[in-house]
């Protein structure tokens, strides 16, 4: 991805998924904005942004974080939200084991801790290895901790599948990690 692309998909990680009033907006209950409303207000604010980009940035943006309408109107961060939005996402079960990426110098807090979600809305995970690798290398060299997920779906905790295939829990207690 060229140096437009992820600078606008920084951008829109910025105000779809934690600041939308940085450039004037409001996001509805499930997350969704005008995409009309979106381009005025981020050229309103300094920031170059026309259809074509957005699109392209959304079309090829590797962890497919973003969802235009069906409708081709609005778009929506797929999850990572630090606001209270309601994805309309059902509990489904998930495979037996899942994967997060993260960095050794998390370890200590994790292994005390569990997986927490800070500020999101939800603890993220992957459903291989792979993924996790690239996610836990965006901050160093990546540690993978793989989750008994089945394990916690079965003792009633529930998971979530994002539009890009990101697993969505609240919490994961340390008795789930390996």
């Amino acid at each position: 991805m060229d140096r437009e692309l992820i600078s606008t998909s920084k951008f829109l990680s910025l105000v779809l998924r934690h600041s939308p009033e940085k450039i004037g907006l409001r996001l509805d209950d499930e997350g969704w904005v005008e995409i009309d409303e979106l381009l005025a207000a981020a050229n309103r604010s300094g920031r170059r942004l026309d259809r074509p980009l957005l699109e392209r940035a959304v079309r090829e943006n590797d962890k497919q974080r973003f969802a235009i309408s069906s409708d081709d109107r609005r778009i929506r961060a797929n999850q990572g939200h630090s606001l209270a939005v309601d994805l309309g996402l059902q509990p489904v079960e998930p495979p037996e084991l899942l994967y997060h990426g993260t960095v050794a110098k998390f370890l200590d807090s994790i292994r005390t801790d569990g997986l927490v979600r800070g500020t999101r809305q939800y603890v993220h995970l992957s459903p291989d290895l792979a993924t996790a690798h690239r996610v836990g290398q965006r901050r160093g060299q990546p540690v993978i901790i793989i989750v008994e997920a089945g394990q916690m779906w079965r003792e009633g905790h529930p998971f979530f599948r994002s539009d890009n295939d990101v697993w969505l829990t609240d919490q994961v207690s340390t008795v789930y990690l390996r």
